[in-house]
């Protein structure tokens, strides 16, 4: 999510020029925006295009040489037998700071569609300015490119985040953390190498075309992640783009649809300034679309998930 400081720059003077054409606003507000729409149709083609030797690839997933820590949070999210996940949708509420640490949370809803092969998601989300004055943000990484876009009640564009190569691995990075909430995608097979750190980490890298993202994900004494660090590029304005740490954090974990995954959410920049949250949520729902090919099972055979 490095579009954080790209909004940003949606002020008290954007509001209050939208709030004075109101009526109109309110007139043109129901033209539906097909963003998202042509973003979520380029992503299954892509998908659909994907080769079958790839798909088969990942039939039978030996997780015995994986590090540790992420073979045990595999026996711990994953059922005895579960789909090998190709497409997931999944709906979120929460809250999106706009601006520094000192600005106001704004209400904000979300649904976002993933692809496993090729990785890749379109993020759809209505931000709540103020009242009846909302953004929708579409953010995606379709293609092995990334892409941001902004629009005040849907059609008037405040922010077109330019194609650069730092942009494409941020939107990796967010992908690549994000795979909590469909963790079949970090078996074997699906592209994902693993480095041990210790009994409690692990480094991930995950690369797509031009872009190569690395994330390490910590583990807590349940064997589940509750946090993914990362030194990610930040959008500093016009842009330019500089490294900063970054961390996300995961809890409140449940079953859905059979598998294991974090309900609650939080995303922060870690600036010399102090933490700046920006993003946190709820996940109200996930939907799995499995393979083709059905129900797989792995060669250590996790039991049934302990609550």
């Amino acid at each position: 999510m490095s579009y954080k400081r790209t909004l940003g720059r949606l002020g008290l003077a954007l509001v209050g020029g939208a709030l004075a054409v109101g009526a109109l606003l309110v007139v043109i507000r129901a033209r539906a925006d097909d963003t998202a729409a042509q973003l979520l149709g380029a992503l299954r083609r892509e998908q659909a295009e994907s080769t079958t030797n790839d798909v088969e690839a990942t039939d039978t997933a030996d997780i015995s040489d994986l590090p540790a820590p992420v073979r045990r949070y595999l026996e711990r999210v994953l059922p005895g037998e579960y789909p090998d996940v190709q497409s997931v949708r999944l709906r979120q509420t929460g809250e999106f700071r706009l601006g520094d640490a000192d600005s106001p949370w704004k209400s904000m809803t979300a649904t976002q569609h993933y692809t496993v092969a090729p990785p890749g998601f379109v993020w759809d989300a209505q931000i709540d300015l103020a009242p009846f004055l909302p953004v929708r943000v579409v953010d995606a990484f379709v293609g092995g490119a990334g892409s941001l876009e902004a629009k005040l009640l849907s059609v008037i564009t405040v922010a077109d985040a330019p194609r650069s190569p730092e942009l494409d691995e941020g939107e990796l990075a967010r992908h690549l953390a994000e795979m909590v909430w469909f963790p079949t995608a970090f078996l074997p097979g699906h592209g994902v190498s693993w480095e041990p750190r210790d009994d409690r980490s692990a480094r991930a890298t995950l690369a797509h075309r031009d872009s190569t993202a690395t994330v390490v994900f910590h583990f807590d004494e349940n064997d589940e992640i509750v946090r993914v660090t990362a030194d990610r590029w930040r959008d500093t304005g016009d842009g330019e783009f500089e490294r900063c740490s970054w961390t996300g954090y995961f809890s409140d974990y449940r079953e859905l649809d059979g598998v294991r995954v974090p309900t609650a959410a939080e995303v922060a920049w870690n600036l010399p300034s102090g933490d700046l949250p920006y993003w946190r949520a709820t996940i109200d729902d996930v939907e799995y679309d499995p393979l083709p090919t059905g129900t797989r099972r792995s060669n250590t055979s996790p039991g049934p998930n302990p609550e």
